[in-house]
């Protein structure tokens, strides 16, 4: 089955009998991105299919309130895969699931719904969604500290990689489930590791980042070591990333090229990318969910913070990469913000809903920044026009909360139940007395 994909029912009932597994899987997400999952038997797939499974969805975050509960899981059959890390006699298939409502229409409160109307609105258009990401993590002993398995940095071969055996297996157990890798490499921080995904349409790029950060973990756990997605765990390092390369296609033309502009960028290009630049700020909180992403959105360790746009300059937001200069395929813009832990559903929808807000209204895109920023002064900078991502998850939901962008790509279930979890987040956070505090302070006061 490796590499193979399922495109029916009829083709998910043959493999099961044929390959004699007996526990299919069923994959979803709550708001935040956490991987939801209920097992079910081969005797009861034909009635997923037919009529989905039912869920209490009461108990997911921000999902159903416990008056409103009852949720079905209908299975998507051409998410079906086996899981490598099952054993072969014992075989264990998953699916990714819909959540409907018992009357069978879509769920609200499900992220791989919100992505599907998204790209619902885009396919009138005749345009087709496609992303790379590169997810970056980190390697520790446990799960309990942060000791790094090596000191290694960007690139380095084996004498400085403990984890190349861990990152070869990863990228084997990927492809066996039909998902497509273009590298993998050390990362810059010591134990930090990226994987890249070979692009493709945003439904099936999300259901694949979810996919990838299972893989990573489960990988790492076989080899007796732990596998985080937290974008800032080590003090002083960088953070871990996931800048996500993304463009539109109609057909097989891909929309973002036309050779006779001076950057190879079309007019839709540069109206995705003004969209982009004009509403980073109210995507942040999407693409950047957690107390510690701000952790990472700082400057100094080559995290874009700075709204701006560039052709080469990686420390601007949003740069257009420059590998095959005058391909059309090739092609796309990046988008250098969002780290590996937010829920890739909402995050490409936000993303894909700014964009198109920009080639709809017709943003001007301005010049672009092919200075180091990091090293401009804030003097420079205001008279650039260049401003800055949110400094914390209170500042970016502040603005998120105004967002009619964002509030539209959620959908009001999903937007008014993020909103409220990552206000008790920070409120969890902001009450706490920290390590920090105690040092600096408890001596002197």
């Amino acid at each position: 089955m490796a590499g193979k994909k399922a495109k029916t029912k009829a083709d998910v009932l043959r493999l099961v009998k044929e390959k004699d597994i007996k526990f299919i899987r069923i994959w979803f997400t709550d708001i935040l991105g956490q991987l939801k999952s209920f097992a079910i038997t081969r005797e009861e797939l034909k009635g997923a299919f037919e009529e989905g499974m039912g869920f209490d969805g009461s108990s997911i975050k921000g999902y159903a309130r416990i008056d409103e509960s009852d949720m079905i899981a209908k299975p998507d059959p051409t998410t079906f895969q086996l899981l490598p890390w099952r054993p072969k006699e014992r075989a264990v298939a998953r699916m990714f699931c819909d959540v409907l409502n018992p009357d069978g229409s879509p769920y609200e409160g499900d992220p791989r719904y919100a992505l599907k109307r998204n790209i619902g609105r885009l396919k009138k258009k005749g345009y087709t969604f496609y992303l790379g990401p590169e997810l970056e993590f980190f390697y520790f002993k446990d799960s309990k500290g942060t000791e790094v398995l090596d000191e290694g940095g960007y690139f380095d071969l084996t004498t400085l990689d403990a984890a190349s055996d861990l990152r070869r297996e990863t990228v084997l157990t990927l492809e066996e489930m039909g998902i497509k890798v273009e590298y993998s490499h050390h990362e810059v921080a010591p134990s930090q590791h990226e994987i890249d995904l070979r692009y493709a349409d945003a439904l099936t790029m999300a259901d694949n980042v979810m996919t990838y950060r299972i893989v990573v973990k489960e990988v790492a756990t076989k080899y007796g070591c732990y596998a985080t997605f937290m974008p800032k765990p080590l003090f002083g390092q960088n953070g871990s990333g996931m800048h996500v390369h993304q463009s539109l296609f109609k057909g097989s033309k891909n929309v973002f090229f036309d050779p006779r502009d001076k950057n190879n960028l079309s007019k839709v290009a540069k109206g995705y990318i003004a969209g982009l630049l004009k509403h980073a700020p109210e995507l942040t909180a999407i693409c950047n969910q957690w107390v510690n992403s701000y952790k990472r959105l700082v400057p100094g360790y080559e995290a874009p913070v700075y709204v701006a746009w560039a052709m080469r300059n990686r420390s601007a937001l949003v740069r257009v990469p420059m590998y095959k200069p005058g391909k059309e395929q090739a092609t796309r813009i990046e988008f250098r913000s969002p780290d590996p832990s937010c829920n890739p559903y909402l995050a490409f929808s936000v993303m894909l809903a700014a964009g198109l807000e920009g080639i709809e209204k017709g943003y001007k895109l301005p010049e672009p920044i092919e200075k180091d920023i990091f090293r401009l002064d804030d003097k420079a900078k205001k008279k650039l026009g260049i401003t800055s991502l949110p400094g914390s998850l209170a500042k970016a939901m502040e603005i998120t909360e105004k967002s009619e962008v964002v509030s539209k790509a959620l959908g009001d279930h999903i937007f008014n139940n993020f909103i409220a979890s990552k206000k008790m987040e920070w409120d969890e956070y902001r009450i706490r007395i920290h390590p920090y505090e105690l040092e600096k302070y408890l001596s002197i006061l």
